[in-house]
């Protein structure tokens, strides 16, 4: 039986489906259920001493914290799993009319769940490392119970029956599901708006009025930056985690390709665009990107794609032994009036803030080189005719599996259909530059670059199918290139525009290197402070 859900406020009313939905689930008794399944677990998982990570957050405001500070809290009974919960639904009750962030809720559930857990801590049980810790998760992963619809038509009354891999496994650590965070029609569809879809519409930016969140996990970006979830989960196909992170101010990262299961999401595992898609954390603080993979990383039973590559401790890494090298635009990029967000140069205050992370290891005595991948640019025009060699009809097969007959505007639906030799073609291209650019990443530690051109934008009138991360301030082929070949990349927060919008920097590590990629974030992070609170100032925006 479904979960207790209760949809936003919305400007429209729901549709007769959904309302018949939230009237006839069963409220009380899944909760009930679901609470006493976590007690069971609780009792069978005794807590060990020691066997949690410490925090270095220095927030003392509970709301604010890093979610591995506040677990700590917890555990050690300084604030309740309810308290928890309840002080993050008010806050989403607070800033969600300003920024549509939040599009559904389980409230009953998620307060059933933290009880339990307050009473297994009573008996001296703790589920795992997030134990109590309130989270959201984007609308592309499958919630069970929960309303899940991955921002397209024929899926807004859809409620799955089982979690998706990474939700099972954070709730299965102690982590308490607040809702769903708004995303573009199958993470694909946000086109210049970043994240808008036809079932929920926009998700603006908490730190600016009508400026733009990024995608395709905007709605999880605002509402972690805004302080409504200690962390989300987002996804990412060509910058979809690390667009947001830059865009809010938030710390966020992709994973090595293999490293975290795409079972449950809507855009999954396997097919010819197989490699490009990547799950991974978002969270304020950098300390809670290592937590929580290592948490959702490992073995999955459907995604073939994942291997037993253990995610080292960043804590051990040699920072100065650091082989470093930075660039600010791909080789060959168009001058800065070139209307491409793709390819457009990136403004003057992103480039002095990418000097000046570089210089955050020069100080630590590591070398230092300007140099990038080879062939960056020419391996993002390769992928954007092999994206359309099938003419889109992998799109289309989506919207026809799922039962959508209006698709989103910016859900791009043309391409040019190649010849099967012209296809395969493009794959040997496409593997023939990935080997070149392993090749060099030899050479490397770290690759320090823009995870954005400029800082978010204004979401424009007009809807047009602009690349989704262009909203958020594009991220040149940069971004794209690393869902291309796999390797690990990572943004945090190192500055803020003239207009009070976040900039934050892409590092980049060689493959599996994820622990190099957190340990040198956690270093900017250190210098600059990383994430700061959002003023949320102005009359709530209108939604569109």
């Amino acid at each position: 039986m479904p979960t207790s859900t209760t949809p936003r406020t919305r400007t429209a009313p729901p549709s007769p489906s959904r309302r018949e939905f939230i009237r006839t689930a069963g409220y009380g008794t899944a909760a009930a259920v679901i609470a006493s399944s976590l007690i069971s677990k609780a009792r069978a998982a005794p807590a060990a001493a020691g066997s949690y990570p410490t925090s270095t957050d220095k927030t003392e405001d509970p709301l604010f914290m890093s979610a591995t500070k506040i677990a700590a809290l917890i555990r050690e009974k300084k604030i309740t799993a309810v308290e928890a919960v309840k002080r993050c639904y008010k806050r989403i009750d607070e800033v969600n009319p300003k920024i549509n962030a939040v599009v559904m809720f389980c409230r009953e559930r998620a307060l059933a769940e933290a009880q339990m857990c307050d009473e297994a801590l009573k008996q001296g049980k703790i589920l795992g490392p997030l134990h109590g810790v309130p989270f959201t998760i984007k609308d592309s992963f499958d919630t069970a119970g929960v309303l899940s619809t991955g921002g397209t038509l024929g899926r807004k009354t859809y409620v799955p029956g089982k979690d998706a891999t990474v939700v099972a496994r954070v709730r299965a650590a102690g982590g308490i599901l607040l809702g769903k965070t708004n995303t573009p029609e199958f993470t694909l569809g946000g086109g210049s708006r970043g994240t808008y879809n036809l079932v929920y519409g926009q998700t603006y930016n908490p730190y600016k009025d009508h400026y733009n969140p990024s995608g395709s996990s905007g709605g999880a970006g605002a509402i972690v930056a805004s302080g409504g979830s200690y962390f989300d989960i987002g996804s990412d196909y060509g910058g979809s985690i690390r667009g947001p992170a830059h865009a809010n101010g938030i710390a966020g990262i992709k994973p090595t390709l293999g490293r975290s299961p795409r079972t449950g999401h809507i855009v999954g595992y396997g097919g010819a665009f197989d490699s490009f898609q990547e799950t991974g954390p978002l969270a304020r603080r950098v300390e809670d990107l290592y937590l929580i993979l290592s948490v959702i990383g490992g073995l999955d039973a459907w995604d073939a794609r994942m291997a037993p590559v253990p995610l080292g401790d960043p804590a051990k890494v040699d920072l100065k032994s650091l082989r470093v090298c930075y660039a600010l635009t791909p080789t060959g990029t168009p001058p800065p009036t070139d209307d491409n967000p793709f390819t457009r140069a990136p403004t003057p205050q992103v480039a002095e803030l990418l000097k000046q992370t570089v210089a955050y290891f020069s100080e630590l005595g590591c070398k230092i080189v300007e140099d990038q991948p080879p062939k960056v640019r020419e391996l993002g025009q390769v992928r954007q005719k092999f994206e359309g060699a099938d003419g889109r009809d992998h799109i289309r097969r989506l919207l026809a599996k799922h039962g959508t007959t209006q698709a989103s505007p910016g859900l791009s639906l043309t391409g040019t259909v190649l010849p099967s030799g012209e296809f395969t073609a493009l794959c040997e291209q496409m593997d023939a530059i990935r080997s070149e650019q392993l090749a060099w990443v030899e050479n490397y530690d770290l690759f320090i670059c823009p995870s954005g051109n400029t800082p978010a934008l204004e979401v424009p009138l007009e809807y047009t199918r602009t690349p989704t991360g262009a909203g958020g301030g594009g991220g040149g082929n940069f971004t794209s290139n690393f869902n291309t070949t796999g390797w690990p990349g990572g943004v945090v927060r190192v500055g803020t525009s003239d207009l009070g919008l976040p900039i934050g920097m892409q590092v980049v590590g060689q493959p599996w290197r994820d622990d190099v990629v957190l340990a040198a974030l956690s270093h900017i992070e250190s210098k600059t402070g990383g994430w700061q609170k959002p003023a949320l100032e102005g009359s709530p925006v209108a939604k569109s």
